[in-house]
């Protein structure tokens, strides 16, 4: 087992980008600027917007949907960053997301699942409302790395 699998602190599993649609593929590292992640595109004209500006996922989540029969890697489900021992599903909008290495974002919004989900499986929409993560705005730019603690101001 790696370190990341026994630290018990939230920190970032996986960062994900795609050139539009699903799934997003994962970097090492990445420039976040208030528009997102460097790179990252959307099919959809409504998915840019800056209080949308990044997506964030619980790895834990998606181990879930994969107990109920979803093969989903982080990235998967379109979200740009995969995270650990968060609970992102369960923190007010508002919240602010300080990273290890500078990077400082506000939860903005609950992700709704998508249409483009049923490429996966035509149900995973329905199961996934309410494990689906949230948005955020940037309000601090910088490069965000995989493996990076993320401390939770309230």
């Amino acid at each position: 087992m790696s370190d990341q699998e026994f630290s018990m602190n939230p920190q970032v599993i996986s960062i994900n980008i795609s050139d539009g649609g699903i799934p997003k593929y994962p970097k090492d590292s990445i420039q976040i600027t208030k528009a997102g992640l460097f790179g990252d595109k959307h099919n959809h004209e409504k998915h840019y917007r800056v209080i949308q500006a990044v997506s964030i996922q619980d790895i834990e989540k998606l181990t879930e949907l994969k107990e109920d029969g979803y093969d989903l890697l982080p990235g998967a489900t379109g979200e740009n960053l995969t995270v650990q021992n968060l609970n992102v599903n369960n923190l007010e909008v508002g919240a602010l997301l300080k990273f290890s290495g500078g990077v400082v974002l506000k939860l903005s919004k609950v992700r709704k699942p998508c249409y483009v989900l049923d490429s996966i499986d035509p149900k995973l929409k329905e199961d996934i409302d309410g494990r689906c993560g949230m948005y955020a705005e940037v309000v601090k730019e910088g490069v965000l790395s995989c493996n990076e603690q993320i401390l939770l101001d309230i």
